[in-house]
């Protein structure tokens, strides 16, 4: 049972609802919080003209709402907007954006009657999902994937899974409803966990390599971290100290007086993407839990204010630098996988091939490997640079967060299938030339991975080991 109120949720309590079958309730003080907020806005709703209530949307702003087709106005409202195109987003996706979606209504500043929390947290806990499509946001409001859900909500839309009784959706509702980026920050939730996971996991791989390539401790040392303290980098060589048991002992010396900047540039370059996912996640746990909604109602102010909130230049700034900061650890990650296949570096056959002359090892992994570091690079580049001016110009900016969510989870998939193939070269070469890990806490990296991948060092396709590989990255990064 998880119980929604409006101010604590957090990015993991999203991945879970999101992934598992958890029953959602809404807290009572949120409810009440809701419904006053309702009462408030109809209220005023009656005295002043408030937009996308008593006045069209868009570039219709100025445009007042007569009394006799107000009724209808917000069904016309949802209809119109209803135009996703594309794919069908993914379930998991659509629970996220249904739990941050029910989150920002239950902190009470949308106005929207509180049905719409109840139909929310029930569809949730009985697994119903509207038929939402992907295409149709620019970063200043998901309006096509939730006018789509709002239909569906109020029966004029097949259910994609289960099925939820109609409710009543009023002039009130509509537009209180849309407003909200609650689909990017649910796909941007689910892919910050994602690169956090696996940012984490690189720390592991990178210590196997490490022990494959003798890398010199000196680059890891408290000294030299001290002395340039970004807090990401500091963390970093703190952690390859630790994999490696480098804390309170004397390290032996590398084979090198320096290594390869994928070995000792790890920490510089690993910190920063580091800290833009730690950016990330603050920027997305103010967002999932905001009073986002234009118009907002204010209870404290007892009053209703026209802003810009749904404006999400932090998500896809932050979104952007994140991105980038991780090609910037991929590259490293193609680097390390470079030397692992080099004999100067390895004291192994090129390749590490075990076989007659002209034996191939693990050739393909560097093909396959810079095909995935190709795909990342051009979803790494940034999104921030462009704009659109729609609405007759009266919407004259827009932040591309949403493309730039959709760029994350690639860049989290193509990453992924990097370390993929460092990981097999690295315990393959352990497995050519058995190192001494007994007392090292990156050996029981080494067992789950030996427990889980072919031994076999004939050459042989590796696509099994790939797909392995990357499913083993979620343990790994326990470690």
């Amino acid at each position: 049972m998880f119980s929604v109120d409006g101010r604590t949720l957090r990015c993991e309590d999203v991945r879970q609802v999101a992934e598992e079958n958890v029953a959602v309730t809404v807290d009572e003080a949120a409810m009440r919080r809701a419904a006053d907020a309702w009462r408030l806005v109809t209220d005023l709703s009656a005295r002043r003209e408030i937009y996308g209530r008593t006045t069209g949307v868009g570039a219709n702003r100025d445009l007042t709402i007569d009394a006799d087709s107000s009724p209808e106005h917000g069904r016309r409202l949802l209809r119109s907007h209803a135009g996703g195109a594309g794919d069908l987003l993914p379930s998991a996706h659509v629970r996220a954006m249904m739990l941050i979606r029910l989150n920002q209504l239950a902190a009470g500043g949308s106005g929207a009657h509180p049905r719409l929390l109840t139909a929310l947290a029930d569809a949730l806990t009985s697994g119903a999902l509207p038929r939402v499509h992907a295409t149709g946001a620019i970063g200043t409001g998901d309006l096509t994937v939730l006018a789509e859900t709002g239909l569906t909500l109020a029966g004029e839309r097949p259910w994609a899974m289960g099925h939820l009784a109609p409710i009543p959706l009023d002039t009130a509702d509509a537009l209180a409803f849309m407003s909200s980026n609650a689909s990017t920050l649910a796909e941007a939730v689910l892919a910050c966990l994602s690169l956090e996971r696996l940012l984490r996991a690189s720390h592991v791989v990178t210590a196997l390599s490490y022990v494959v390539l003798g890398g010199s401790p000196e680059a890891y040392a408290t000294a030299v971290h001290a002395a340039k303290p970004h807090p990401g980098q500091v963390w970093c060589a703190a952690e390859m100290r630790r994999l490696l048991g480098m804390a309170g002992t004397t390290p032996p010396p590398g084979r090198r007086i320096q290594d390869p900047y994928g070995l000792r540039a790890f920490p510089q370059v690993q910190g920063p993407a580091v800290d833009a996912l730690a950016y990330l996640r603050n920027v997305l746990t103010v967002e999932i839990n905001a009073s986002a909604e234009n118009p907002m109602v204010s209870l404290a102010a007892g009053d209703v204010y026209h802003h810009a909130h749904f404006h999400m230049a932090y998500l896809a700034t932050a979104l952007d630098q994140a991105r980038a900061t991780v090609h910037h650890v991929a590259e490293l990650s193609a680097a390390r996988l470079g030397d692992l296949v080099e004999p100067s570096f390895t004291d192994l056959p090129a390749f590490l091939a075990d076989g007659p002359p002209g034996s191939s090892g693990v050739m393909i992994l560097e093909y396959v490997a810079h095909d995935a570091l190709a795909s990342l690079r051009q979803v790494a580049l940034p999104v921030t640079l462009g704009t659109a001016v729609v609405s007759r110009g009266v919407e004259d900016h827009a932040s591309f967060s949403t493309q730039a969510a959709r760029q994350a989870r690639a860049a989290a998939d193509a990453y992924r299938q990097v370390l993929a193939c460092e990981l097999v070269a690295a315990v393959r070469a352990l497995h050519m030339r058995p190192a001494d890990l007994v007392d090292l806490p990156v050996r029981d990296a080494f067992d789950l991975a030996d427990a889980t991948l072919d031994r076999e060092t004939a050459d042989r396709p590796f696509s099994d080991d790939l797909t392995k590989a990357a499913a083993l990255l979620e343990t790994l990064a326990d470690i």
